[in-house]
């Protein structure tokens, strides 16, 4: 890649927002100041920071970690004793240097609370400020002589490079930065362009996507750039009153490649992908209002909560809001049927000659149907994959795609609420498995159930804030992904 300065907003970047976070942003701005003054949100808070501060450092592969413990110490806290039993110790640096890092990391994350908290306005001298906290217990990096030896280097923390820093690929290309020399100017721009973007209100997860690919386009920094980078993004986000951005390192190769298509001027990827890590932060925090009840177990709280809640109900917007909501869930459920319906057709038209005794039907069950409430076990289970928490008791209607070719397989659509409380927020999961036998209508038990997987790493989300025809196309998008995902799923097993 042959450096370039950077460039401004593309044209057409209205185009890039996303579709799914507004809706689900209003619902989230509704419960946000009651949710964010507990102590169960602030558990929450301290969680995704600490998640964040360790995920950061295995995506630069600053150390590595076991996923287990990597969920303890998220969990926990940061414990030396439980990094110590991590079993990809070997080639890590020492754990207290592991340690520190991440602690770096947890710094540099407060301080941008700090940061938005006292109203300032984003400058190159912070983004100095931002790298000596990051690279605080960092002494050192890696840099190539001029005759191609890699070697370590004195880090200069809080100052722009004064070497290259290009790296260079296994293909053997190089993927060129901005030159030291021209490095003040393409930062000032940068800046410049960043707070012409606020005024014209650009929305929070283009903002990010394009500051963060054009601070990685400069690479200011002899190392440490993608420690800012991810900082700056969240920083956008916690400027919207957003959340700040997760990227796990299992998402590590996704998170490369949509950067390399934001090289090539697209950005598309990189905008979905801080999109989906914002979704899913407002659905976890959304499903925390029952939890917050329920742990504080003070009376006044109770009490508050219950009044609370009846004047909800009492409320005319409530009812009108969940009829809307179940109103664009009984067409997506539509939609969603004649597709399956369609699927299992063609399934059975090219097996048919094949196999003797092969089958593929749809099962399905409206909301007022007496058996909407099956397969509560697939559903909970799916959920519990993409972390957050499926409500089937005020609503849920379901299909089915069975197919019984030579195994049985079952992709299952779940239409349900999220979170304790129903407030207008439904969602739709996907999830395939297999069973030892299959009857229309049958109840799904656990004991002749196995492998229960999702079918995205996203449910689908919508709220009675959607547009229906925005809604209806995002859904045949997402459906048509779920049909490929099972269809891969079904022919693993054949």
């Amino acid at each position: 890649m042959q450096w370039q300065p950077i460039e401004n907003l593309p044209s057409n970047w209205e185009n890039l927002a996303s579709s799914e976070l507004p809706p689900l942003v209003t619902v989230w701005n509704e419960q946000a100041e009651r949710l964010r003054s507990s102590g169960e949100f602030k558990t929450f808070m301290e969680r995704l920071c600490r998640e964040i501060a360790i995920e950061t450092g295995i995506i630069e592969g600053l150390y590595t970690l076991d996923r287990g413990i990597t969920r303890v110490l998220i969990e926990q806290g940061i414990n030396e004793a439980l990094i110590a039993h991590n079993p990809n110790n070997l080639g890590n640096p020492p754990i207290k240097q592991i340690v520190s890092l991440i602690q770096d990391q947890e710094a540099a994350i407060e301080g941008l609370f700090d940061f938005v908290g006292g109203g300032r306005s984003l400058s190159t001298s912070y983004i100095k400020e931002l790298h000596q906290v990051l690279t605080q217990n960092q002494d050192s990096t890696e840099a190539k002589t001029p005759k191609g030896q890699i070697i370590r280097v004195p880090l200069n923390r809080g100052d722009w490079k004064k070497q290259p820093n290009n790296p260079e690929r296994k293909d053997g290309s190089i993927d060129e930065y901005c030159p030291p020399e021209q490095v003040t100017s393409e930062m000032d721009n940068l800046i410049q362009w960043h707070h012409q973007h606020r005024i014209e209100q650009i929305p929070p997860e283009v903002e990010a996507a394009w500051l963060h690919h054009r601070f990685t386009q400069i690479h200011p920094f002899q190392d440490g750039n993608g420690r800012v980078a991810r900082c700056l993004a969240s920083l956008v986000f916690l400027q919207a009153r957003w959340f700040p951005l997760v990227v796990t390192g299992d998402e590590r190769a996704a998170y490369i490649g949509a950067l390399e298509q934001a090289d090539q001027g697209d950005l598309s990827n990189l905008i979905n992908l801080f999109a989906k890590s914002q979704k899913q932060a407002f659905i976890r925090s959304l499903g925390l209002s029952e939890q917050i009840l329920s742990e504080t177990r003070r009376a006044q709280a109770v009490i508050a909560s219950i009044a609370n809640k009846i004047k909800q109900n009492q409320s005319a917007t409530i009812p009108e809001r969940r009829q809307k909501v179940e109103s664009f869930a009984t067409n997506l459920f539509k939609i969603a049927s004649a597709r399956l319906q369609d699927i299992a057709t063609e399934i059975k038209l090219s097996v048919q000659n094949l196999v003797s005794d092969a089958d593929s039907f749809v099962v399905a069950a409206a909301a007022s149907d007496k058996k909407s409430y099956y397969h509560r076990f697939q559903v909970v289970d799916t959920a519990k994959q993409l972390g957050y928490f499926a409500n089937l008791r005020p609503y849920h209607s379901w299909i089915q795609l069975v197919i019984n070719v030579e195994s049985s397989t079952t992709i299952l659509l779940s239409f349900h609420a999220v979170g304790h409380e129903y407030l207008g927020l439904l969602a739709c999961s996907a999830c395939a498995y297999h069973r030892d036998n299959t009857g229309e209508g049958e109840r799904n038990i656990s004991g002749n159930i196995s492998d229960i997987q999702a079918l995205t790493d996203s449910l689908f989300q919508f709220s009675y804030a959607d547009e229906e025809s925005n809604l209806t196309e995002r859904f045949k998008k997402w459906l048509e992904d779920v049909i490929v995902n099972g269809l891969e799923y079904w022919n693993k097993s054949v």
